[in-house]
């Protein structure tokens, strides 16, 4: 039996997730000046040009692999919003580990080192990121209608998510922490900012009554 040739015809959606993994993987071995487009489309199995189709440039594409990697998709706030705030912030430190263990040299090339202030559309996209996870976060423990110290809270989570970071390189690079480790402090660490830090500076969680399910899920 003959193999599949390594050039076949895929559905658009299909061929751009094929560029952006192989793109990941390369970003992630090599510095970005040192992976060509050429390179980008031959690793991919897809002509030159349509790289340039699916994502303009290799900047784009590079870009685009940065925003992938650090934005919160919608459909995973309704996956993890179930439980009480403690189990839905452990859940939401898993999900956020375990695509970093996937994304592991991707991840360590651009936030890992600390160094991505250096470039800055990564910075602007690290700053999307930020305030779209505060957002995620509020919507995924049931506190989307939140109004009292609403912007308080984004603000801690925003400052939770650069510690967040911090946690990940003693996890990966000085190997002080285990992956298990990390995940117990930072879970612990979110559920006490959303019940007791937000909580003694606004008010008890459970005096926030949006609707009883929201209500039901804070207790």
């Amino acid at each position: 039996m003959n193999p599949e040739p390594r050039w076949r015809r895929l559905e658009p959606d299909e061929r751009r997730a094929q560029i952006l993994a192989c793109a990941r993987r390369l970003f992630g071995e090599r510095h970005y000046e040192a992976v060509s487009t050429t390179e980008l489309a031959r690793e991919s199995g897809v002509a030159r040009g349509l790289i340039n189709h699916y994502f303009g440039t290799k900047r784009e594409l590079y870009l685009e692999v940065v925003r992938e990697l650090m934005f919160i998709p919608e459909f995973a706030v309704e996956r993890l919003a179930h439980g009480s705030v403690e189990e839905r912030a452990s859940a939401s430190i898993e999900r956020f580990l375990a695509v970093i263990e996937r994304n592991r040299a991707m991840w360590l090339a651009t936030v890992g080192t600390g160094g991505y202030g250096r470039d800055p559309d990564v910075e602007q996209i690290m700053q999307e990121a930020d305030e779209i996870a505060a957002d995620r976060m509020i919507e995924t423990v049931g506190l989307a209608g939140l109004t009292e110290g609403r912007e308080e809270l984004r603000a801690m989570i925003r400052s939770f998510s650069g510690m967040a970071k911090v946690a990940t390189r003693e996890w990966l690079i000085r190997r002080t922490l285990t992956r298990d480790q990390v995940q117990f402090m930072l879970a612990t660490l979110l559920a006490t900012i959303i019940t007791e830090v937000h909580g003694r500076m606004f008010g008890p969680l459970s005096t926030f009554r949006p609707d009883s399910a929201a209500v039901d899920r804070l207790t």
